[in-house]
């Protein structure tokens, strides 16, 4: 995996906080400026560690940008169709094996640095594309409205009472808490948060839109040191708490251990079993559509509720994992071509509910953060998974050792989410706990 593949991953906190301080527009708009300068500066090279910064370090961070903040901005868009307009977001991924010819052919007639900036001046779309990211901002509820919701809700549905009520006390707590300990820094005592329909004023917290109220008789450099105090609670940790962003992250760093391997190693496998290398490169182009058009299947299939959709996810990587050990017994070009249009079938189906099922398990998680966390830890997974195949091939001196670890890492990605019923158990618990809490503070 080359080195822009794995950063476009590893700074995934780093791209949370930003994106939560200056909003999607404007990280989109700066990650497709950083893949485009990357490309341009990358005409002037002169040896190889200048490459490894321009080609690989500022595309890599520019795709990370631009990666996080079409998923988050996705997920803010669609609600109802979420998987299906994923999979479509995400479907020319699986026709990038179209980029090595094209890119060959800018070779042949500009040479390697026409065809550097050519590509760079093809990213720049990326820039007004970025731009018709409209951001949408969504405002809290206040105490009535919740109170009143709920009361509408108290006959049909009990445990949506007691979610709401304990939403509104975690977040009227935690901003007492924050503002406390501004005022604290500010050198003022911490008095508790007070309610005001006469005298409040509204304040938004950054891009989500979350709505707090303060009390207009404090001075302005207070409220400067709210929004200071908010924007450093971006760095908590309160996700490590969190069991599903456990389960999440666990699946996807050993999928995307497991993704690359059988896509670098197809080819080489065919050709040692003596087929053309056309016809073996043909396997991966074939690959690529069926992936494509298994997403948007999945992606619409996953959106009708039939069952939640991390039983999707985990039946997909399941799957996978018995295509890929099976596929050592696929020696003849017929064989091959079978397991290449069942892996892809089933590598676009987890590929398509990834999304939706993050989105299913962060709750009431910033996405950006649960996200960028994943992604993190995902980034080690794509740095290391073909060296280790390429070790077990120099070690084997065959290709089936690879996709053995490939089929193994799949299938104990899938494990994690066996545990999804325990932690709803224990979140439930939890809420209730935490409505007990809340009604023992406001009595």
């Amino acid at each position: 995996m080359g080195m822009d593949g794995c950063i476009s991953f590893l700074p995934g906190p780093l791209v949370a906080m930003i994106c939560d301080i200056i909003g999607e527009k404007t990280a989109s708009i700066l990650g497709a400026l950083l893949v485009t300068g990357g490309y341009l500066i990358s005409s002037w090279a002169t040896s190889i560690p200048f490459l490894c910064v321009t080609m690989g370090l500022l595309p890599g961070l520019g795709a990370a940008f631009l990666y996080q903040t079409a998923a988050v901005v996705t997920t803010k868009y669609f609600k109802k169709r979420l998987a299906l307009s994923t999979a479509i977001a995400r479907s020319g991924m699986g026709l990038t094996f179209l980029l090595a010819p094209f890119t060959k052919v800018l070779i042949d007639l500009y040479d390697w640095t026409g065809a550097l900036i050519l590509l760079g001046a093809l990213t720049l779309n990326l820039v007004p594309s970025s731009m018709l990211l409209r951001p949408i901002h969504i405002a809290s509820e206040n105490n009535s409205d919740v109170k009143n919701r709920g009361s509408r809700l108290s006959t049909s549905n009990p445990g949506a009472v007691c979610e709401t009520e304990t939403s509104s006390c975690n977040e009227t707590q935690e901003v007492t808490t924050i503002r406390d300990s501004a005022m604290q820094k500010a050198g003022q005592p911490g008095p508790s948060l007070i309610v005001s329909q006469n005298k409040s004023k509204e304040f938004n917290n950054g891009p989500d839109g979350n709505s707090v109220f303060l009390v207009t008789n404090e001075d302005s450099y207070e409220k400067e040191a709210i929004s200071r105090s908010c924007k450093q609670n971006f760095f908590d940790i309160s996700l490590f708490k969190n069991p599903f962003f456990y389960i999440f992250t666990w699946s996807f760093l050993l999928s995307q251990l497991a993704y690359f391997i059988p896509t670098f190693h197809l080819v080489a496998r065919a050709k040692t079993l003596g087929i053309d290398f056309m016809d073996a490169t043909f396997l991966v182009s074939v690959a690529g559509i069926t992936e494509t058009v298994s997403q948007i299947v999945s992606g619409w299939v996953a959106d009708q509720d039939w069952i939640k959709k991390y039983h999707y996810h985990k039946s997909y990587l399941i799957l996978c994992g018995f295509t890929n050990l099976l596929a050592p017994l696929a020696t003849t070009f017929p064989l091959l071509m079978t397991y290449a249009i069942f892996f892809a079938v089933f590598a676009g189906g987890y590929l398509a509910t990834v999304l939706p099922v993050l989105v299913d398990l962060s709750g009431s998680s910033r996405i950006h953060r649960f996200l960028g966390l994943a992604t993190f830890f995902a980034g080690m997974a794509v740095l290391s998974g073909p060296p280790i195949a390429g070790w077990l091939y120099d070690y084997t001196q065959t290709y089936t050792g690879s996709f053995y670890f490939s089929g193994t890492c799949y299938l104990l990605s899938s494990v994690s989410f066996f545990f999804v019923p325990l932690a709803e158990r224990w979140k439930k618990q939890s809420l209730t706990r935490k409505r007990k809490d809340c009604n023992e503070a406001r009595a």
